[in-house]
């Protein structure tokens, strides 16, 4: 946790919670140890769908508990994420599209080969590992507010549920990619088109059913748009020298313009969620 204070806003203070330095660069293996923990995985292994730092974590946690893994990446992803992924000895297969045309991908291959699905953000499991970012972020600062960016929703929805109201919890998206912000809107789960900087992270077209089940517990949802971001991935590498992804910069663009509002006196915690990026792109 790295605390700027009122470097943001003058009416609030915040702390950022470095999950770019997390081992495999995300958040991700939260969830991923906290899914194939707790399930029977099979000798066909496991199977994933990813943009990146899912099945990065995923092959990270099948390798360090002796598990296969196949992992299904769009042709979209960043070659950096694609290429970290097989470095922890799963089979990485390269789909044509984006995220959704892995997971379809993938689902047909668990019906082959019989492996085990570990979702990216629709397994329970998967969003109780990622509430565990806001139960240690309380444990290290004090806060009254999170703000975090949103793709298929298992981080928000997982921190959601864990915080129940207790503490606010705000969406931010791209306006390129906001699956929850148009269903909200919407009144229920819609479909939304993806591109974008942060698409290879945030990408998912529909979001999660067991993340929609927590939006009672999201207080706000907001959008910005891909210049936003890509500024304050520059301010943040320019005051603190932090290089994250586009994706983990979300939530800095979401303070930054305005569009997330937290309350006067408040203590926010920003999650930046990952740094899986060529430093080259940032600097």
């Amino acid at each position: 946790m790295l605390d700027i204070g009122n470097d943001i806003s003058s009416e609030y203070e915040v702390s950022l919670k470095l999950e770019h330095t997390q081992v495999t660069g995300s958040f991700k293996p939260r969830g991923a140890f906290s899914l194939l923990t707790s399930a029977e995985v099979p000798d066909a292994g496991i199977v994933a769908a990813s943009g990146g730092n899912f099945g990065i974590a995923a092959g990270y946690a099948a390798n360090a508990l002796g598990h296969r893994a196949t992992v299904f990446v769009p042709a979209t992803s960043p070659s950096e994420k694609i290429d970290r992924i097989a470095t922890y000895g799963a089979d990485v297969r390269v789909i044509d599209g984006y995220y959704d045309e892995a997971l379809a991908a993938s689902a047909e291959f668990a019906r082959e080969s019989g492996a085990f699905v570990a979702h990216a953000y629709d397994q329970f499991e998967v969003m109780a590992g990622q509430a565990t970012l806001a139960m240690e972020s309380l444990q290290q600062a004090k806060a009254d507010e999170f703000i975090v960016a949103v793709g298929g929703g298992g981080l928000i929805g997982g921190i959601a549920a864990w915080c129940m109201n207790d503490f606010a919890v705000h969406a931010v998206e791209p306006a390129s990619c906001n699956s929850l912000n148009a269903s909200i809107n919407a009144g229920k789960q819609v479909e939304v088109q993806v591109s974008g900087v942060a698409s290879s992270s945030l990408g998912a077209r529909t979001v999660g059913d067991h993340p929609w089940a927590a939006r009672n517990w999201i207080n706000s949802s907001a959008l910005v748009d891909d210049d936003a971001i890509v500024t304050a991935q520059k301010w943040l590498w320019a005051h603190y020298r932090l290089v994250v992804e586009p994706a983990a910069a979300t939530t800095i663009a979401g303070l930054q313009t305005g569009a997330v509002r937290p309350q006067k006196g408040s203590r926010v915690v920003a999650v930046l969620s990952g740094g899986n990026v060529d430093p080259g792109s940032v600097v």
